[in-house]
């Protein structure tokens, strides 16, 4: 593929707006613009794309595993780029490998791991997402409680450290573990910083969004739940207008009942936003896995440990765009910013991700009427085309 090419013959979905008979202008891994199909320069190489519509790529801020391997079981960038890859097919174009609480040791491997990908430019590979050990117990899901801890100043300045390294880092905190000056500490090393995994009250969960933090881990699981008299952790994600919230939409972890009354009352400009939660069995048959050394089940659509606690989601983006577009009842344009540009604003990248705008990464998904996955380019380069094997 040339350096500078058109794709055409699709409806173009630019992040606000839909734009008909038009083709989109790529150059050396940027958008160029969005043109009127007769407009295309001479001499730029158009590609067909056969109906449907193109939108930017999708982004997962929250990804455990996927192509049979959990990033918790191999610390590598080797698991990095089979995660990245094992999502693409998905209309996935960027995404944070996510680490589970673990063991020092085991963070530690993780964290260069992640420097390194950085380094080598993996496509897809974002930053990291560090989803505890500062976590409350009481709210622990799947998390093995023994490896749950308070955070030290060691684990501050390795937070700290790790940010230079990376393009985006977020860790996920729990103000059972964690005071506020340390998460304003965090958050002017750039560091996004998201509320889950806790029992907190809506005061101090508002408290911790003053300090800074701006998101809030796969809303209504393991969290406090809005009740009459205490909103809880979900009530603030939902009340608050600086905090953007993830939310897993498989219709297992939230019911659609649920999601479609928390989209409804959301305060802004932050948003509710779409993460799969994905574990080791995205692209992949496998029927169960280890966590932290315990199995984790396939089974019915869902990932359980034995005693039927949830353990992440079987879940990739282009059905959670499905699902709340067609189960939610989310307009089209709306279920493809959860899963693009409100990710992209959570973390800071809108300038470059999330929509198609001159400059922006040419992170591109080509969906059928029917919503499924054509074709995947990542910075320009294609890496997935429906029908075609790898390698071919």
């Amino acid at each position: 593929m040339s350096d500078r090419f058109a794709l055409t013959g699709a409806r173009i979905f630019d992040g606000d707006d839909w734009h008909d008979d038009a083709a989109l202008v790529v150059r050396d891994g940027l958008v160029e613009a969005i043109v009127a199909t007769g407009a295309v320069p001479s001499g730029v190489e158009r590609i067909e794309t056969g109906g449907g519509m193109l939108a930017p790529g999708f982004i997962d801020l929250q990804v455990n595993g996927g192509g049979g391997v959990m990033l918790n079981d191999h610390p590598d960038v080797a698991s990095i780029e089979t995660i990245c890859r094992a999502h693409a097919p998905f209309g996935t174009t960027a995404l944070l490998p996510t680490l589970i609480t673990d063991t020092p040791a085991i963070t530690a491997a993780a964290v260069a791991a992640g420097a390194e990908a950085a380094r080598q430019k993996v496509p897809g590979f974002l930053g990291l997402h560090l989803e505890g050990p500062h976590l409350s117990i009481a709210r622990k899901g799947a998390h093995d409680p023994a490896l749950i801890r308070p955070m030290l100043d060691s684990d501050q300045a390795m937070l700290i450290a790790t940010r230079k390294t990376l393009p985006v880092l977020l860790t996920t905190i729990a103000p059972e573990s964690v005071d506020t000056v340390r998460v304003s500490g965090l958050v002017e090393a750039g560091i996004v910083v998201s509320l889950g995994h806790s029992d907190t009250g809506y005061a101090k969960a508002r408290a911790f969004a003053d300090a800074g933090a701006t998101m809030v881990t796969h809303l209504f699981n393991a969290m406090s739940q809005i009740g009459n008299r205490e909103p809880g952790l979900a009530g603030a994600a939902i009340d608050t207008g600086t905090l953007f919230a993830g939310i897993i939409a498989d219709g297992i972890h939230v019911d659609p009942a649920t999601m479609a009354i928390a989209l409804r009352a959301k305060q802004g400009p932050a948003k509710i936003f779409l993460v799969t939660d994905a574990m080791a069995t995205i692209g992949t048959d496998m029927t169960s896995f280890t966590l932290n050394g315990r199995t984790v089940y396939r089974k019915e659509g869902s990932l359980r440990l034995a005693d039927g606690t949830l353990a992440g989601a079987d879940l990739d983006m282009i059905s959670a765009v499905r699902f709340v577009h067609r189960v939610v009842g989310l307009y089209l344009s709306e279920a493809l910013r959860m899963a693009s540009l409100y990710p992209a604003q959570a973390i800071g990248q809108s300038h470059r991700l999330g929509r198609f705008a001159n400059g922006t990464a040419a992170d591109i998904v080509a969906l059928s009427d029917e919503l499924d996955v054509k074709g995947v380019w990542i910075e320009g380069d294609r890496v997935f085309e429906a029908g075609v094997a790898k390698g071919a």
